[in-house]
């Protein structure tokens, strides 16, 4: 039976430039950008200014009941709205990412963002963006990227981010931030970072943006067919 939707699922490491791509896909194709990583850093910014114990399952249960995340477009970009609040700047800090892989790998949390994200992805066509999204929330995805790019890269384009912003962090933070979270989401019990069988690997390491954008529409026109 075929899906009614077609869905483009991009995985990878922190600070490759998934959204960077997958929001370009969703503008060019017409189709809905999810961005998965920022759910979860709405979760741990909750979690944060509402001083949630990670090791307290009946606190994170409790917390999860009141949380409800959405995307809303707005000019050139999509707003991330938590309980209504638009927290889109606030969730990429510092202080967000150092926790959001501890977050993201307690059990209640993944199983209660996958099926809110599965819930999004229902009717819709959608770029989704994340580590899981092509082994476990969307396994059936017509299009699956796995995207990658050397530490050294990725800490100079999340250093770039970052002053942009106006944070003040150092390089070796970042690195370090970078090797703890990769560590974090590839060794966690529930849905681990890997790489779906099926999918497509991008090293976009030397790479321009329309580069990227090229490759991954190539991919989308070589399934068009079936869709």
């Amino acid at each position: 039976m075929k899906r009614e939707n077609f869905i483009i699922a991009i995985d990878g490491f922190s600070s490759c430039g998934k959204s960077t791509v997958a929001k370009a896909v969703a503008k060019k194709l017409q189709f809905v950008f999810i961005d998965s990583g920022a759910m979860y850093r709405a979760v741990t910014l909750y979690f944060l200014r509402h001083h949630i114990d990670l090791a307290d399952t009946d606190q994170i249960n409790a917390a999860l009941e009141h949380i409800h995340i959405d995307f809303i477009p707005h000019s050139d970009k999509v707003c991330v709205l938590l309980n209504g609040e638009d927290v889109s700047e606030e969730i990429r800090m510092m202080h967000v990412s150092e926790k959001v892989s501890e977050v993201s790998a307690i059990k209640e949390v993944r199983h209660a963002l996958v099926k809110q994200q599965q819930d999004l992805g229902k009717r819709r066509n959608i770029v989704m963006d994340g580590r899981d999204i092509g082994t476990t929330v969307f396994p059936d995805a017509n299009l699956k990227i796995f995207m990658t790019a050397s530490p050294d890269v990725r800490a100079e384009r999340r250093l770039a981010e970052l002053l942009a912003k106006g944070e003040l962090v150092s390089i070796e933070e970042i690195k370090q931030n970078l090797v703890h979270r990769d560590h974090i989401d590839s060794t966690r019990e529930e849905s681990p970072l890997r790489q779906a069988e099926d999918a497509i690997v991008l090293d976009n390491s030397n790479l321009t943006q329309e580069q990227q954008l090229q490759i991954v529409l190539e991919e989308y026109q070589k399934r068009k067919g079936g869709y």
